[in-house]
């Protein structure tokens, strides 16, 4: 009977090719179950697509390519889908954002949802809203029974979730959703709240169970914010995923009753790469494994959280009953238990099990930090290897383990003894290979400098413009022996190194208010260069480098090293380097330069003043450098707000020489560095004569202020300053 059934059915199935929205919303209203609709291969543009219907279980509706990848949706497009039993492949978004909230909603709008519904093969590839603060997200699952799978997710550099599960109606909890064999592709510091990869639920509906499952799913240095998968609602399963090189944590922020298991954490050694954070009632983490985890506080390689008693929704719930077993934790720097505890949150963990895991530090150190009473905790049948620096809690036995990479990657202890402690030896870790659409390629996510093809140039007229116009990402211009009259502003729109060549003596006279803008895309290497202020017009607020004027999308890197900076005293503000609002570095680095003859500040980083917990720059280096004679403040940075999902802003400055910096009366804090709500501020064997102070305001969080070992002449001490704010 079920055979005569199907061999009707795929006799009456149709197929629809449509080359433009019109054809496409007339083939809509025509499917019948078992129907399929064709995009046309080519560029559609700024189309709205509603794709509605009513499939079945035997015979979904299906939207697809005529060839899979070759149907790009640009500009201001997007899709919704809703009705029931719908299927979605093949398509491609790119060159463009969402005019939206939403790239991808499984519903129309909230009376009509999808369910029983798919989207597999898509893409999503940069697709971000042009204003990096404007908030929309790639994909929201609305409705019940929906699945999204081995879809392709890269680059969201704008605010907003990648993927979020809405739990805001009844018809879109207890959803069984399913999540699976997607590759998350790099998502960069977005330098605010608001860049999880996933989240599922809010605080607000973070009471209500999901039962959405995520598997089978590879983050691929996922580093938006310090949650990349924030699980706020209860019952959710996230199991055999794997994390490559991404900073921050799986997170069970809000909601109780989560399976966490099978999970492949590869930190590789990178900064603020984390593990798991555990918050909340009933939650389950078990046969995870975690190696090469750096983070530290909320984002470390394990989290334990006090809670606050009585919590509202939106705070921290108490950690009651977490069952904490057969993880592995190879290399883990830091173990936080009982993070947060304060005067608010003073709610211990309690009646919860640590037990059969396998922890192990080459470098001998124990990983834990405890901020609280752990008598909550009960310790039992875990192993580590001996320690020298710290002792093993209580129900962790130190005993000699030696590890070795088995066929799935992944490190066991050759004693056979040891076999029951720690992850299995069944865990496969999911690959990159394995996820997302076969046929679009997964590159490389930051180009590096000095990757691409080294151009000779000589000086001559408008030679630094059109070459800088020619050049390919990752481009070398090596620069002859000359003088180069610059009455242009170089646009920097590619990752690009400006070098001089070997022995060659270079000088470069900027003749207009600024000699580089760095706009989007656009990434800047200075080497061995002269560059001399004295052409500049008079102008105060002259700037030698600038991000661009209208706000940047994506992030950029500023590198110099061995330059010579002098003469930019035109006027009585000739700043060196200013970043404007809604731009982001990832870092910025000096080394071995000499700045001297400088009217202005060097270093403007204090643009977002809206104390909403967002910054200018991730990373600020600066060691073995020469400053003489600059008027303004060497470094400006700002953070505000009360935020605490962001790493930075994190200032390193060290072994460098100041005289006479820092004291015009156009220097507002009368500092040499200013640094308000850095994260970490490290300034060590810098020396300091006749300059202004060097003043640190601690603001959110856990801040990190070392100054060890400055020498200051005829200049004040630091100065320190904590100003906390409330949390909200």
């Amino acid at each position: 009977m079920l055979l005569g059934w199907c061999s009707l059915f795929s006799a009456t199935a149709a197929e629809h090719l449509v080359a433009n929205k019109a054809e496409f919303d007339q083939a809509v209203s025509a499917a019948r179950p078992g129907d399929t609709i064709i995009l046309k291969n080519g560029v559609w543009r700024d189309v709205e697509i509603i794709f509605t219907g009513e499939g079945t279980a035997a015979a979904p509706i299906t939207l697809t390519a005529q060839t899979k990848g070759k149907v790009i949706l640009s500009g201001q497009s997007n899709l919704r889908l809703a009705g029931n039993y719908l299927v979605v492949s093949g398509l491609v978004f790119k060159d463009g954002y969402t005019p939206s909230n939403e790239v991808i909603s499984f519903r129309r709008n909230k009376h009509h949802l999808a369910n029983h519904s798919r989207v597999t093969e898509v893409v999503i590839d940069n697709y971000s809203n042009p204003d990096r603060h404007e908030s929309d997200y790639w994909v929201a699952l609305y409705g019940k029974n929906n699945r999204f799978d081995h879809n392709y997710l890269v680059g969201k550099h704008n605010k907003g979730v990648t993927l979020a599960v809405r739990l805001d109606s009844e018809q879109s909890q207890q959803n069984q959703h399913r999540i699976d064999y997607n590759y998350f592709g790099h998502r960069p510091p977005l330098g605010s709240n608001g860049a999880e990869t996933i989240r599922i639920g809010t605080s607000h509906y973070s009471m209500s169970d999901s039962n959405t499952l995520i598997e089978n799913n590879y983050f691929d240095r996922c580093n938006g914010e310090v949650e990349i998968i924030s699980v706020k609602s209860g019952k959710n399963t996230l199991r055999n995923n794997t994390f490559f090189a991404s900073r921050g944590t799986l997170t069970l922020r809000h909601g109780n009753g989560n399976i966490v298991e099978d999970n492949v954490f590869f930190g590789n050694g990178e900064p603020h790469t984390g593990g798991i954070r555990v918050i909340n009632r009933d939650q389950v983490i078990r046969n995870n494994y975690m190696e090469s985890l750096t983070g530290y506080r909320f984002g470390s390689g394990f989290t334990i959280m006090n809670g606050v008693p009585d919590s509202p929704l939106n705070r921290y719930h108490q950690v009651v009953n977490a069952q904490i077993s057969q993880n592995s934790f190879i290399n883990v720097d830091n173990i936080y238990l009982a993070a947060g505890s304060d005067a608010e949150r003073s709610a211990v963990p309690i009646d919860s099990s640590v037990r059969g895991n396998l922890f192990f530090q080459q470098n001998q150190r124990s990983p834990f930090t405890i901020l609280d009473d752990i008598s909550g905790l009960a310790f039992s049948n875990n192993v580590t290897n001996p320690l020298t620096q710290g002792e093993p809690l209580k129900g962790i036995q130190a005993t000699p383990i030696t590890l070795q990479r088995a066929a799935n990657g992944l490190l066991y202890p050759t004693d056979p003894t040891l076999a029951r402690f720690g992850v299995s030896a069944g865990l496969v870790p999911v690959s990159k290979e394995a996820t997302g659409p076969a046929w679009y390629d997964k590159p490389t996510a930051i180009t590096p400098f000095d990757s691409g093809n080294i151009i000779s140039v000589v000086p001559g007229d408008n030679v630094l413009t059109k070459a800088i116009a020619a050049a390919q990402d990752g481009d070398v211009l090596e620069l002859q022996s000359g003088n180069y009259s610059v009455n242009s502003v170089l646009q920097i729109a590619t990752t690009l190194t400006i070098k001089a060549a070997a022995n060659a003596q270079v000088t470069l006279y900027p003749e207009r208010s600024s000699l580089f803008e760095i706009t989007n895309g656009g990434s800047l290497k200075l080497d061995r260069l002269h560059i001399n202020g004295k052409s500049a017009p008079d102008a105060a607020g002259n700037t030698l480098i600038r991000t661009s004027k209208s706000g940047m999308l994506r992030n950029y890197r500023f590198v110099m090293q061995h330059c010579q900076i002098e003469q930019l005293n035109i006027n009585h503000s000739f700043h060196f380097f200013d970043a404007g609002s809604h731009s982001f570095a990832d870092e910025i680095t000096l080394r071995h330069n000499r700045f001297a003859n400088i009217s202005g500040d060097l270093f403007r980083l204090d643009k977002e003043t809206d104390d909403l917990g967002i910054y200018n720059v991730e990373y600020f280096t600066a060691a073995q450098n020469q400053f003489s004679d600059v008027g303004g403040a060497l470094l400006k940075v700002y953070r505000g707000g009360t935020d605490e999902s962001t790493f930075g802003p994190q200032v390193y400055f060290s072994e460098n020489k100041l005289h006479n910096t820092s004291l015009s009366s156009r220097n507002s804090q009368q500092a040499s560095l200013w640094l308000h709500g850095a994260q970490v501020s490290e300034i060590k064997n810098n020396t300091f004569i006749d300059s202004a102070k060097v003043a640190v305001v601690e603001t959110l969080g856990e801040p990190i202020t070392r100054l060890r070992a400055n020498r200051f002449t005829n200049t004040p001490q630091p100065q320190v300053i904590s100003a906390k704010v409330p949390k909200k």
